[in-house]
């Protein structure tokens, strides 16, 4: 157990930025400012030499940026790292790739410059580091994965409406889960793949656009109507939920928050569970709380399956541990076994589903 404030080391190349972030961090007695850096390569030196607990990094700073100092920290001296990252297509860009290289989370700046409201992200920043302390770092996960992704990817054209539905849960950790999942699922899967990551808007796009090109299977971001077809991936927009009507087609909606995120994982389990019954495989990968453990339990009370990732490979066990303590699962296993799980469940749903 931990004794005493999570010590964070701010890296930021505004003078300003670093002293708005560190009154924040300091405005929380579970907090304490480690100290602070101007640059990236600062950043990798001061990593070794405080040791922090978590070190919050800005991406774009002069000398060395903030995903090779991210790079080298994982390298020299792991430590959980949360990101500060700008809405723009560039930045979200580079936040995906700083969490494929090991960041635990990420947090949007405000816009603006000197006028700034950071008061609008101190909890959520707090919530951050506060999980970032507690997360586990999985630094060799991708090299533990066995079976490659297809290179380049083999797609199947014209595959028609899907008989099946795998529907994926991820949050803290699942960009780079989703990066080791759904390249391994094989263009001649008969289902389609729908995804709730939690993440705010104008940053799910540049993930299934990623996804897309590492993948045998076609990664979209969902939109309204969308047909649920084989051999696709829809990826809920962030900031809204996703559905499945029971036309088959995806709907997005600008509900309210359920236990506090959106896209929320149970609603689109729930609504897969409705409309598809037995012909659905629930995924509950690595993320704090408990969303997708209703929507695990609706797919079983369906009579379909579930997977759940295992705790070894978890960086935060919350969802993955809600969903086999409230639903049950039909597989816990690590990251590298879940897409080869998934296609197993799947062929097994689709004989019952097939057979008369």
């Amino acid at each position: 157990m931990r004794s005493g404030p999570i010590r964070v080391l701010i890296v930021d190349d505004s003078a300003l930025m670093r002293r708005m972030i560190a009154d924040m961090i300091a405005a929380n007695p579970a907090f304490a400012v480690a100290g602070t850096a101007c640059n990236g390569r600062e950043a990798v030196e001061k990593s070794q030499t405080l040791r922090p607990d978590v070190i919050t990094m800005d991406i774009e700073m002069p000398v060395m940026d903030g995903i090779t100092a991210l790079a080298e920290i994982m390298q020299r001296q792991p430590t959980p790292v949360v990101m500060l990252s700008s809405r723009t297509r560039h930045g979200a860009t580079e936040t995906l790739r700083s969490l494929e290289l090991g960041a635990v989370d990420f947090v949007c700046k405000p816009s603006g410059a000197i006028s700034m409201d950071l008061a609008e992200v101190r909890h959520l920043l707090w919530s951050k580091v506060r999980l970032a302390a507690s997360a586990r770092l999985l630094a060799g996960v991708r090299t533990q994965v066995s079976s490659p992704a297809p290179v380049p990817p083999v797609r199947r054209a014209g595959a028609g409406p899907a008989d099946l539905v795998v529907v994926i849960a991820a949050s803290t950790g699942g960009p780079r889960a989703l990066e080791e999942v759904i390249p391994r699922l094989p263009a001649d899967l008969p289902a389609c793949v729908l995804v709730a990551q939690h993440m705010p808007a104008g940053f799910t796009s540049a993930m299934a656009a990623r996804l897309d090109s590492l993948s045998a299977l076609s990664v979209r971001e969902a939109a309204d109507r969308d047909v649920v077809d084989a051999g696709s991936v829809l990826v809920a927009p962030g900031g809204k939920h996703l559905v499945i009507t029971p036309a088959r087609r995806a709907a997005t909606e600008d509900g309210p928050p359920v236990w506090g995120v959106r896209p929320a994982a149970d609603l689109l389990m729930r609504s897969a569970a409705e409309v598809y019954g037995s012909a659905c495989v629930g995924v509950v990968l690595t993320g704090m709380g408990r969303d997708g453990a209703e929507g695990a339990a609706a797919i079983r009370r369906a009579g379909g399956r579930v997977v759940a990732q295992d705790e070894a490979t978890s960086v935060v066990y919350g969802m993955p541990k809600a969903a086999v303590e409230h639903a049950g699962v039909d597989a816990s296993v690590p990251l590298d076994l879940v897409a080869k799980t998934v296609c197993q469940l799947v062929e097994r749903q689709a004989t019952r589903v097939h057979t008369p």
